[in-house]
């Protein structure tokens, strides 16, 4: 490895947002956290039955999948709000919103309605760039 490669490295690896950017992340992380717990996975956890009832005739969820996603939404927005995890948990956010995105497009029929989980993947994936470093500690956390 040569110096510059060594030098790229350790400012990729010691990289932190400005005190104005953190502000930011924080308060994306800690709104979008709690919407995801409150208003979108705690519904499917507290009442998955009148959501599958209500479902669009085209779009039917297993029982089973609909508590795995309010499972998932819930742990992600815990996820976010934990400064170790916020980039893992942003990161599997941004999969799982791009998913419930295809799932609006191309399952129900609806593409329109698809720009609202692409525009959440969007900020989830920019969270998790710029908490990059989260996860080499977190790495390094589980490695000892």
């Amino acid at each position: 490895m040569t110096t510059a490669n060594a030098s790229a490295d350790f400012a990729a690896a010691t990289y932190r947002p400005g005190k104005t950017r953190n502000r930011v992340l924080w308060t994306l992380q800690i709104v979008l956290g709690l919407f995801f717990i409150i208003a979108s996975g705690g519904p499917k956890l507290v009442m998955p039955n009148t959501l599958i009832e209500n479902a669009p005739q085209n779009l039917s969820f297993p029982f089973g999948l609909l508590i795995f996603i309010g499972v998932v939404e819930v742990a992600g927005g815990i996820g976010l709000m934990v400064p170790r995890l916020s980039a893992l948990a942003a990161a599997g956010l941004s999969v799982l919103t791009v998913l419930a995105a295809a799932t609006q497009a191309f399952i129900a029929g609806q593409p329109g309605m698809a720009i609202f989980p692409l525009v959440l993947a969007a900020i989830f994936a920019w969270i998790a760039y710029e908490r990059r470093t989260t996860l080499t500690d977190l790495r390094d956390a589980l490695s000892r």
